[in-house]
């Protein structure tokens, strides 16, 4: 069996499936019936990968790049321009799309294709597949597409996808923001889809069987009128259990979306809020724009009056930023309620501006994928580090909404001291952690439990009927029905506690868990 181009990409999990390589199918025209979407993820041997694409006998193999599949894609090229230099590899991708002259994986491909490649991608595979013609230049490059003459993908999402990944979707490309960290601070304009056509897509992607999608519209409320009309639209199929994440700006929340949000039950709407940073003169450096009060005001009304799920966004490293700093926007950003706060290592991206603070801020990243800090004129590396496990135990305890009661034991702890706060606190358990394990992941979930129960009774020195009391109720809230042997004390060997609401909507089991107290409606 022959396949003239296969576009590929790695996931970085089965369950993510590839936006970009559906975009570029669907503007493929008449060359659908000679290619095929081909998805594979980090963790497959690259020897494996290449020996099913060349099996195909592709003429053309178009590999989607990322920074998150950026070592594995460099393998993979390496060895497919070994094994077969006659096939032609073509890259695209946002970690390509960048200071691509100096990328070790462009040298060794054939072509890239920076920026938008739904229709260049198209071009090059008809010209080449009808008489051999090929670009004059290694990178190819071009205006933006017009938005409303790109054929959208959403038809291409197969059966499988539906029922086991998630679902990306967009309304619109581009950010009128400048944030220096984010590669979308180089985009000129925002551009909108049509409207109506994307509903007309979302219900038939719905009468398939869809129930979860994920916006990844960079700012998806800058429109109100748009941003309401998607709202009204699900809320009107809401009943089917349908879970929505969006990322937000953090202080533009008008009346008319409040409203509208406050008629969702519980846990059908995700918000991705990205703060970054309280300190202003950090958000000040890296062109990062937040009314703090109005973000504020929004996350109380978010915690208060709706079912949403919040999702906060802080970045540890950022020029100007010392751990103290960074402490203080943690504890103002844990008093606001969200339901998790994703504690990320700042990263560079190729091609974005922050890298105009390296000489100033002293600033060094790593030389491999993700490219993560390793240290800046304010945080050294050891700092760095500690925060990497922080991160990691954070994800572990408080965001997967596993540790519950543990969690606000800790805050309720910090609340007590009058000089200690919730993040410093927690900063003793990661400390703990960091001592009793050797590495902060492959934990088993008992092994977190015991660790647990360890640090209250040893460390804070709680008795120890109450802290496995504590802790069991939080292990059964995971729908376990017996405690482990650990947690048990005499002759309670089989606690329950009540129903946690968990089936009330069809959501990811991460979202469930944050559900319990949650009403079963929001007025």
């Amino acid at each position: 069996m022959t396949t003239d181009i296969l576009l590929v990409t790695l996931n970085s999990t089965y369950q993510h499936s590839s936006f970009g390589l559906r975009y570029l199918y669907a503007n493929l025209e008449e060359l659908q019936n000679r290619a095929q979407i081909m998805e594979f993820t980090i963790a497959r041997d690259p020897r494996d990968i290449a020996e099913i694409l060349l099996r195909q006998k592709p003429r053309i193999i178009g590999l989607g790049v990322y920074i998150w599949n950026a070592q594995e894609s460099l393998e993979l090229v390496s060895l497919l321009k070994r094994i077969s230099p006659e096939t032609l590899v073509v890259l695209g991708g946002p970690e390509v799309s960048h200071e691509a002259e100096t990328n070790p994986i462009c040298q060794i491909a054939d072509f890239t294709i920076k920026g938008e490649a739904d229709f260049l991608f198209r071009d090059f595979c008809k010209n080449f597949l009808t008489d051999g013609t090929l670009p004059a230049q290694k990178f190819v490059t071009n205006i933006l597409p017009d938005i409303k003459t790109i054929k959208t993908p959403y038809e291409f999402y197969s059966d499988e996808d539906i029922q086991n990944r998630v679902l990306y979707v967009e309304v619109s490309r581009g950010c009128p923001y400048r944030c220096e960290y984010c590669l979308s601070s180089l985009d000129k304009a925002v551009r909108n889809f049509d409207v109506p056509a994307f509903l007309a897509d979302m219900q038939k992607l719905m009468d398939r069987g869809a129930r979860q999608f994920k916006f990844i519209d960079r700012t998806f409320n800058l429109s109100p009128t748009t941003c309401t009309q998607i709202l009204e639209f699900f809320l009107e199929r809401v009943h089917l259990g349908l879970f929505l994440h969006f990322e937000m700006v953090p202080d533009r929340l008008p009346t008319e979306i409040r409203e509208l949000i406050k008629k969702f039950p519980a846990g059908a709407l995700q918000f991705e809020i990205g703060i970054q940073t309280w300190n202003t003169d950090v958000a000040r450096l890296v062109s990062r724009r937040n009314d703090l009060e109005k973000v504020k005001d929004n996350f109380r009304f978010l915690a208060s009056e709706t079912g949403v799920h919040t999702h906060a966004d802080l970045i540890v490293g950022l020029p100007g930023e010392d751990i103290h700093s960074f402490a203080r926007g943690f504890d103002t950003l844990a008093e606001l309620r969200p339901d998790e706060i994703q504690v990320g290592i700042l990263k560079r991206l190729k091609g974005a501006p922050i890298a105009r603070h390296d000489m100033e801020w002293e600033m060094v990243y790593s030389n491999h994928p993700p490219f993560q800090i390793l240290r800046t004129k304010s945080m050294d590396f050891a700092t760095l580090q500690v925060m990497n496990r922080f991160a990691k135990y954070w994800d572990l305890y408080a965001n997967s909404g596993t540790f519950k009661k543990f969690v606000e034991s800790l805050k309720e702890k910090a609340q007590e001291q009058e000089h200690k706060s919730f993040f410093w606190q927690f900063y003793d358990f990661n400390d703990f952690m960091s001592k009793r394990h050797a590495q902060s992941h492959g934990i088993s979930q008992l092994n977190l439990f015991e660790s647990a129960l360890v640090y209250l009774t040893e460390s804070q020195h709680w008795p120890e009927e109450k802290a496995k009391d504590l802790l069991a109720e939080d292990y059964l809230a995971t729908g376990k029905k017996e405690i482990p042997r650990f947690l048990k004390k005499g002759e309670e060997k089989n606690q329950k506690i009540s129903g946690d609401g968990s089936n009330r909507i069809n959501l990811p089991k991460r979202q469930q868990r944050h559900l319990v107290g949650k009403p079963e409606t929001v007025s």
